[in-house]
């Protein structure tokens, strides 16, 4: 039932959020019986997720209070929670790195990368510290004709994806600097 694995779920989302940087925040799953007149297929209860990022903050009800960062980092918990917990074949993470840089988003990979171990990770990204963890590279791009704009995808060889890492790091031109530190981040 979802009273025997509130505080399970509560624990594990806090763990997870201190290792990427939020090491003050605090969740809260309310659960609240319905009457029986408004129960629904997914159950008698209604489930409310509350958060607060800093310390003294009360509890909030999530989309009022956490920004795109937070609620990021906070769904990164909870899909990492129940593929944990589920005999899931793949998980899918689209832009799950919204409002997040630097030594955050390194964290958050390392993350995707520890439940690739278990599973398929498809990670959708702009950030190179998340593309760069990943043993397939595949870049989706842009062309427009004359009459139309096709979506295209494209398996990176191993150079491509350094170079393809590098621009997401500084642009279109990668210096040598952005090169070496592309290579970096795809040796982890």
């Amino acid at each position: 039932s979802r009273v025997s694995v509130q505080g399970e779920v509560q624990e594990y989302v806090q763990s997870l959020l201190s290792e990427v940087g939020m090491g003050n925040a605090q969740l809260s799953v309310s659960l609240t019986e319905l009457p029986v007149e408004r129960y629904k297929t997914t159950g008698g209860d209604e489930v409310q997720f509350l958060f607060s990022a800093n310390k003294g903050q009360a509890l909030q009800a999530i989309h009022r209070v956490a920004s795109g960062g937070e609620l990021s980092r906070v769904m990164l918990a909870i899909k990492s929670l129940v593929a944990s917990r589920s005999a899931l074949p793949t998980i899918i993470f689209d832009e799950i790195d919204t409002g997040i840089s630097g030594e955050v988003a390194l964290k958050v990979g390392q993350i995707m990368e520890r439940l690739s171990s278990n599973m398929q990770v498809l990670a959708i990204s702009h950030l190179p510290q998340i593309a760069s963890k990943g043993s397939a590279h595949f870049k989706v791009y842009k062309v427009d004709d004359t009459e139309k704009t096709r979506t295209n995808i494209v398996l990176l060889e191993p150079q491509e994806r350094v170079l393809e890492v590098a621009q997401m790091l500084s642009g279109a031109n990668p210096g040598e600097s952005a090169l070496k530190h592309a290579k970096e981040l795809i040796k982890g």
